[in-house]
């Protein structure tokens, strides 16, 4: 799409770096420089303020990429790219049958009501739950990974769903300043909701994230 609209050397596409290099690589092979910007915290896709401090007279274009299930403020950025003269460009998630999107919201609905000691997701704007993806506060107490690490020595399965930003790679390392990106990347975990799970197993990842709450601060 980007070598369709003639985007090219000398041109630059604003994209996160909450994610995989997919499409920061697309961005290079087109020819072109990709630019990050911050995400929004409570969707993990890109935040209009953001992007708009990202733009630069050879600014051609936004990447906007749907995470884990929440859609991203398409009409902000869709507004913000008119007034600028910006391509913007969607990267969706595979869509899943209707049946399972509601047994995934029946789950995560559960996850939402009983799980303590950690930020449960937003629900908005119709959420698909893809992922179902907390915040684990540090506070100088136990920390995401060794959340993780307890919590899959009960039995759940859960993992990191961004390891490491774009910006940091190798390939792509930028002296930027991305702080909910950074802070994403360092707090969130996927849960476990998908539509096989029994209520039993629901009941232990509760249990196993719960039985860990008194260990964190509250979250906020």
């Amino acid at each position: 799409m980007l070598r369709a609209a003639g985007i090219g050397v000398g041109d630059e596409v604003v994209v996160p770096a909450f994610g995989n290099a997919e499409v920061a690589v697309a961005v290079t092979l087109a020819g072109a420089l990709p630019v990050f910007a911050d995400i929004d915290p409570v969707t993990y896709c890109l935040d209009r303020a953001a992007v708009e401090a990202a733009v630069t007279p050879r600014t051609a274009a936004v990447v906007v990429v749907h995470r884990f299930g929440r859609a991203a403020d398409l009409r902000a950025l869709r507004a913000l790219g008119q007034r600028h003269g910006l391509l913007v460009l969607e990267q969706g998630e595979s869509e899943a049958p209707y049946d399972e999107v509601a047994q995934r919201r029946e789950r995560a609905a559960y996850l939402d009501a009983r799980l303590r000691g950690v930020l449960t997701p937003d629900g908005g704007d119709g959420h698909t739950y893809q992922q179902y993806v907390v915040r684990v506060p540090g506070n100088g107490r136990p920390d995401r990974d060794a959340f993780a690490r307890a919590v899959r020595a009960k039995g759940v399965e859960c993992r990191v769903p961004v390891k490491t930003p774009v910006h940091r790679l190798p390939e792509f390392r930028r002296c930027v300043a991305l702080p909910e990106t950074e802070r994403a990347a360092d707090e969130t975990l996927a849960l476990p909701v998908d539509a096989g799970l029994t209520k039993r197993d629901m009941q232990r990842i509760v249990g196993a994230c719960n039985a860990l709450g008194g260990l964190l601060e509250p979250a906020f």
